[in-house]
């Protein structure tokens, strides 16, 4: 039966290999970016010949001198490098599978539509936990405090995810107000009004109201932030790139700050996020002594890394007597990258969303697919987010925001291809 399974299975790839030739082809560099990534996971757990680790990771070959060992591995801790490198294979998989399977402009839409509907699930259950005041959370069973959660252990995953979440809702609504026609009489108005309550539009409108209120609950300083800087930075960007906008889009740019932010935000505890963002102080954080501490780390290992998932595993040997909390995450994704990885690892890893942002750029400015502009609207607004979040924090270490961003990362790549429509 085992033989007849693989059998029908590789008959399967051989008889549709052209077909995923041609859906393939257009997305050979960021596939090839991510494939490289893998491959380094894989080097950095191969078993290598002492002398041999001593000239690539003198860091690592100290501790398997230390047991005297005849052989060792770039990584420092094998059996988490070998969950990451599990990890980033689905990863790939998940970018090849959305550029795949996405291969209709409906698709794309839906994919909007969906991921943002999730997101107000997870506004709403997160909300609802805070307002009603429940000691513990019906997911883990963890103390409910003064901030949102959702179904995530820790606030600013929660922040991040919505962030995504909401980046997709704006890109269906810039996908609906750009195809939106102008009316000139009373009547078309009034239609015009009416069709906009039927096709979605203004669930969606209330939608991005109901994540942006769940946002502010959360009380995350950089997840806040980063939304309405993206926001603010697409938005400006939009109103140059994209050349035959309508009304619509320009009311909504405007009305994500006055409506949402100084509206709705105000009356769920923006004075809060803004309190503890004029509080923080580097007394009182100890984030910036482990980014101080993991710099001698990552001068130790900038060539070849430490080997992925290994962060906590090193980091402890370079921690500072002033620093008396225990952290497994840097919380600074790029730090941390560049330890794990190596410095040339983490470049190529992050040329792939420096390259959809480019992408989304060149989307907005040349393609007139309303689809393509408006995701490519929404995830430009998420990798800006994205790009700042990760900076003090470390939601790409989050399966589920690590996924998500994987796959807009694909499908911006997908609706730049001219000849997707």
């Amino acid at each position: 039966m085992e033989v007849a399974s693989y059998f029908v299975l590789f008959s399967a790839i051989y008889v549709n290999i052209g077909r995923v030739k041609q859906l393939l082809t257009p997305f050979i560099l960021p596939i090839a970016l991510l494939l490289i990534f893998c491959f380094w996971n894989i080097i950095q757990i191969v078993p290598l010949p002492l002398s041999l680790l001593s000239v690539f990771s003198p860091t690592a070959f100290s501790y398997y001198e230390m047991v005297n060992a005849d052989f060792g591995t770039i990584s420092i801790d094998v059996a988490q490098s070998k969950i990451m490198l599990y990890k980033t294979i689905s990863y790939l998989c998940f970018f090849i599978s959305a550029v795949m399977l996405c291969n209709t402009m409906q698709r794309i839409r839906t994919v909007m539509l969906v991921v943002t509907f999730v997101g107000v699930f997870q506004a709403m259950y997160g909300a609802s936990e805070v307002l009603l005041n429940i000691d513990n959370s019906l997911i883990f069973q963890l103390p409910i405090k003064a901030w949102a959660t959702g179904t995530f252990v820790y606030k600013n995953h929660y922040a991040n995810y919505l962030l995504l979440c909401l980046s997709m809702g704006l890109g269906y609504l810039v996908y609906s107000l750009l195809i939106t026609q102008s009316s000139k009489s009373s009547k078309q108005k009034l239609r015009s009004f009416l069709n906009t309550l039927l096709n979605g539009k203004a669930l969606v409108r209330i939608a991005l109201a109901i994540m942006v209120i769940a946002l502010v609950m959360s009380r995350s300083r950089m997840g806040n932030s980063a939304f309405f800087a993206a926001v603010t930075i697409v938005g400006l960007l939009s109103l140059v790139l994209i050349k035959q906008r309508t009304k619509g889009l320009t009311i909504l740019i405007v009305s994500m700050f006055i409506i949402d932010m100084f509206i709705l935000s105000a009356w769920f505890g923006l004075d809060k996020v803004k309190t503890r963002l004029e509080e923080t102080s580097f007394t009182q954080e100890t984030r910036d002594e482990v980014v101080r501490d993991s710099v001698p780390l990552l001068k130790d290992v900038a060539l070849t890394g430490a080997g992925m998932g290994t962060f906590y595993t090193a980091y402890p040997k370079y921690t500072g007597e002033d620093v008396d909390i225990f952290y497994d995450h840097a919380h600074n994704d790029y730090l941390q990258f560049a330890i794990e990885a190596g410095i040339p690892a983490t470049i190529v890893l992050f040329l792939l969303p420096l390259l959809a942002a480019y992408k989304c750029v060149r989307t907005l400015r040349d393609r007139q697919t309303p689809t393509a502009k408006g995701f490519a609207f929404g995830a430009l607004v998420a990798i800006i987010g994205m790009s700042v979040h990760i900076s003090v924090d470390f939601p790409l270490q989050a399966p589920a925001n690590a996924a998500l961003f994987i796959v807009i990362l694909a499908l911006a790549f997908k609706v730049s291809d001219r000849k997707f429509r």
